[in-house]
């Protein structure tokens, strides 16, 4: 078998939980006895959980815990990594939280607190990885948002424009990245099974399965589409809600999610 330095190296942050840990699972190839599986770097705020993740495949998974709203953290995070497990040739941005906020419990705090977490910590990652990838002359990168982020949702008033700032944030840097050789993609999920979506008080629309969704991003990180969403057939009228005035838009929400 090849040598850990030799293999890819994936970093990967938001990995204790959800999204994020279905897919370091798989592109370690935990469970498969293949033995080919990429080197994944995971980082997220829990040592423990992170420790758990890792022992499902103690020879690909390497542990590195991250506050990412600590840029300078984030910073010593990359080149720790760099240092003892080799470059970073992709990294998946997946650091994220979600507090349903509405009229009722509308607060600064919360939108602080989701904005320093779902927004600054890509910033934070972006920040400490694009100089690394650029001298190297290519990499990737993906940034996991949100169709949460196309348009204004229920109980998604912190949540949302997190999501949304993350969409412009990639629409802006895609150019620059293509000109440094470095892919840049945005992943916009749509609903998927996991502890953060539980929060949601409505029902939800194309609810996937957490190891489904891991198997869609690890199959869009491999294509060269810009932005990787799924499922297809929800985040496909999605898309297209974008494009109706609100006095349709409105109307159609309400009756969707039952607000």
């Amino acid at each position: 078998m090849a040598s850990r330095e030799r293999l890819p190296v994936t970093w990967i942050t938001g990995g204790s939980s959800g999204l994020g840990r279905a897919l370091a699972l798989r592109l370690a190839g935990a469970g498969t006895g293949t033995g080919n599986g990429a080197t994944v770097a995971l980082s997220a705020r829990s040592a423990a959980d992170l420790t758990a993740v890792a022992l499902s495949a103690p020879d690909r998974i390497v542990p590195f815990p991250l506050d990412v709203t600590d840029r300078a953290a984030t910073a010593e995070t990359v080149a720790t990594i760099e240092d003892r497990v080799g470059p970073i040739g992709r990294a998946v941005l997946n650091a994220g939280t979600h507090t349903p906020m509405s009229l009722e419990d509308f607060s600064a705090d919360t939108a602080r607190r989701l904005m320093e977490v779902n927004y600054m910590g890509v910033v934070h990652g972006l920040e400490a990885l694009l100089p690394r990838l650029s001298a190297r002359g290519g990499g990737q990168v993906a940034v996991v948002a949100s169709v949460a982020g196309y348009r204004g949702l229920p109980t998604a008033a912190a949540y949302g424009p997190s999501k949304a700032a993350l969409i412009n944030l990639c629409e802006s840097l895609k150019p620059d990245c293509d000109r440094a050789g470095i892919r840049l993609q945005l992943v916009c999920p749509g609903f998927v099974d996991t502890p953060l979506t539980a929060r949601n008080p409505f029902p939800m629309p194309g609810l996937m399965p957490v190891e489904d969704a891991a198997e869609a991003l690890a199959a869009g990180l491999d294509g060269d589409r810009f932005e990787i969403s799924f499922p297809k057939s929800f985040t496909r009228k999605v898309r297209m809600a974008r494009l109706l005035p609100y006095r349709l838009y409105f109307p159609l929400v309400r009756k969707v999610t039952g607000t």
